[in-house]
């Protein structure tokens, strides 16, 4: 890879390393005085799971080269900010060194694949993450160049016969015409928001057993604000497979993507157009003749809720898990809080299996009953509290990273995002609804990373200080929101809420949540928002 200049490399060599988990960034918090250039790098960890070793590598790593936080993505992943890049390839070989890897974390690839952290409520709860595990090497790019690079520290010949000529055997010469998302699910717990992925693999239990598979496919958030052509959408659930043909759809489903999405247009690229285009019977024909047999008609599934469990739990193996709110998903040493450090103390002393959930919190597993105290007492010691950790309203929240780093942010996310929930629990108490729980979510620009599209209320950043209020998501996550104001500034975000939150206060019926009242009632009686 060529540099152009001391701290960046050139935007070709940029788009190459999206492939390999790491996107080139600046601070633009810095711009007025010039441009300085830093990276992201994700990490690629199937499930969410990782070991205490593996953890600890992480946060070691973060202390190091980054920026002394770890981001836990909604993707169940650890993302590093503010690495230079002198200090990138010391990340890269030390997350390898780990035995995880950052390839295809990013770019038009199958990226990480999402499964239920949640530990075992049942008894095939460990099939379904090992059949996460299989899909995650399944659909990985067989490239030479990631571990020539990173690992060996030898840069590829491109030259030599074996290279010039290499074709993927899976994602051919030219990879996807974009990103691919994969996920699990385990009704009725939509925690992985399956519906939101190009691949969906819903679990069919039948008398205590792991059936097979719905399958689930179409699903994408992203679009781009002006451009009716783009939009969020749903998957189609299109039929049943047992678990032994699981790999074969997996890849058939990736292919109908690489040969039929379109890449004449980035923004129209994603498999969720085809499915819009072509039809759930088109595609379910497609998907048969590549695989060579039959896909059967979906079976019966319900999801009722997502979301994480927090506070201590019993496994089903009657060891421990402790469910931990991280707000906004950044794990960070602050004034009050220190839970960088407390997770550090446990994984070193305690070494329980860590879980990243897809909702941006942390899980600690296998924990002996005689370690809960000690490890209660631990987080206390750092100001991170097990009882009543965070807000109702935080503990059901989601924020992009958006500014300083996204170059793609158009609006703060993170770093506003708590104070604008302070406000709207105020808001709450004020007009009778205090502690109901909403699933609030918001992202700096409209690509969805926290998939604001499917909360009860989504912001999503229009311009700076901007923001267009989504309305009508529901609790199980299958049912997409709507637009109800653009553009909205900072300052009036709680005047646009309050008629609609105090309405609902006096309207709602017994138990309904917001986002069904909002179905129910304003979707019928508002012209921007059609029933």
């Amino acid at each position: 890879m060529a540099d152009s200049g001391l701290d960046r490399f050139s935007d070709d060599d940029g788009q190459f390393l999206k492939f390999h988990g790491i996107y080139q960034q600046d601070d633009r918090d810095k711009r007025k005085t010039g441009k300085f250039f830093m990276f992201m790098v994700r990490g690629r960890i199937p499930a969410g799971i990782l070991t205490a070793r593996q953890y600890l590598a992480f946060d070691e790593l973060a202390d190091r080269y980054g920026n002394q936080t770890l981001r836990i993505t909604s993707r169940q992943s650890f993302q590093f900010h503010g690495v230079v890049k002198s200090g990138l390839g010391k990340v890269m070989r030390g997350i390898n060194d780990s035995l995880l890897d950052t390839l295809a974390a990013c770019g038009d690839v199958n990226r990480n694949v999402m499964a239920p952290p949640t530990p075992a409520r049942n008894g095939f709860t460990s099939e379904v993450l090992a059949d996460a595990r299989r899909v995650s090497e399944a659909l990985l790019p067989k490239t030479r160049a990631y571990h020539s690079i990173w690992v060996e520290g030898v840069q590829l010949n491109l030259e030599a016969a074996e290279n010039k000529e290499y074709v993927d055997p899976l994602y051919g010469k030219t990879y996807l015409p974009r990103k691919f998302k994969s996920a699990f699910a385990i009704p009725p717990l939509n925690d992985t928001d399956v519906l939101t992925n190009d691949l969906g693999l819903i679990a069919i239990e039948e008398q205590g057993k792991l059936a097979g598979y719905n399958l689930a496919v179409g699903g994408g958030l992203g679009m781009s604000h002006g451009n009716k052509e783009t939009f969020p959408r749903v998957a189609d659930v299109i039929g049943f497979f047992t678990p032994n043909k699981l790999v074969e759809v997996a890849r058939g489903v990736l292919t109908v993507h690489r040969d039929f999405g379109d890449r004449t247009d980035r923004k129209h690229a994603r498999l969720k157009y085809v499915l819009e285009e072509k039809g759930v019977d088109w595609f379910r024909a497609e998907l048969e003749q590549r695989v060579g047999f039959k896909i059967e008609p979906a079976r019966p599934f319900q999801f009722t809720k997502q979301g994480d469990l927090f506070g201590w739990h019993k496994q089903a193996d009657g060891l421990w898990f402790l469910g931990l709110f991280v707000e906004t998903g950044r794990i960070k040493d602050g004034p009050q809080a220190r839970l960088k450090a407390a997770l550090r103390a446990i994984a070193e002393k305690f070494a329980p299996e860590i879980r990243l959930t897809p909702s941006q919190n942390l899980l600690l597993l296998n924990v002996a009953d005689a370690d809960r105290q000690a490890i209660s007492d631990a987080l206390a010691a750092h100001g991170v509290p097990v009882e009543h950790q965070g807000t109702v309203l935080g503990r059901a929240s989601m924020a992009c990273p958006a500014l300083p780093t996204c170059g793609l942010a158009l609006a703060e996310s993170e770093r506003y995002f708590p104070s604008l929930l302070t406000r709207i629990e105020a808001l709450l108490a004020e007009v009778g609804v205090g502690g109901q729980e909403i699933i609030i979510r918001m992202t700096g620009c409209p690509n969805g990373c926290a998939r604001p599209y499917m909360a009860e209320i989504g912001f999503v950043g229009k311009a700076p200080g901007k923001y267009t209020i989504f309305l009508g998501g529901n609790e199980a996550s299958t049912r997409l929101n709507k637009p109800f104001k653009d553009a909205v500034k900072d300052a009036d975000i709680i005047n646009e809420l309050r008629p609609l939150l105090s309405r609902y206060a006096q309207e709602r019926s017994s138990g309904e949540r917001f986002g069904d009242w909002v179905r129910r009632v304003l979707w019928a009686e508002t012209a921007s928002l059609p029933a």
